[in-house]
């Protein structure tokens, strides 16, 4: 598929995604379509390593948004991964040229913990 241009651009969660992909599986099995072999595994993809609902996934990128020192790609990021230790929340910021504080980080966490209930 050859694409001709962007529309638009969004940052989507894993979780947003799985629902996205449900919908699309849905329509199709609607109207006795095939399954393709790329929209199977995406699907699969998106059932194994997504945590959490869209609407909470979602909600905690908006509250990760109000940190001071977040940006909306590693907000998703840790909406997909949810990291539940300060060390794997440290290696989501090993590439931004500052580093969380003890008490940054901890908030973080709570927040990631919260969403997981």
């Amino acid at each position: 598929m050859i694409v001709k241009e962007v529309l638009s651009e969004e940052l989507l969660t894993l979780s947003e995604v799985k629902g996205m992909l449900h919908e699309i599986m849905e329509e199709r099995l609607r109207y006795d379509e095939e399954l393709g072999y790329e929209l199977r595994k995406a699907i699969n993809h998106a059932e194994t390593f997504s945590k959490t609902t869209p609407e909470k996934a979602r909600d905690l990128v908006n509250k990760l948004l109000e940190l001071e020192k977040m940006k909306p790609e590693i907000a998703v990021r840790v909406a997909d991964i949810m990291p539940m230790t300060r060390d794997e929340l440290r290696s989501l910021y090993a590439k931004e040229r500052f580093t969380l504080t003890e008490e940054e980080l901890d908030n973080i966490i709570n927040l990631v913990e919260e969403a997981m209930d």
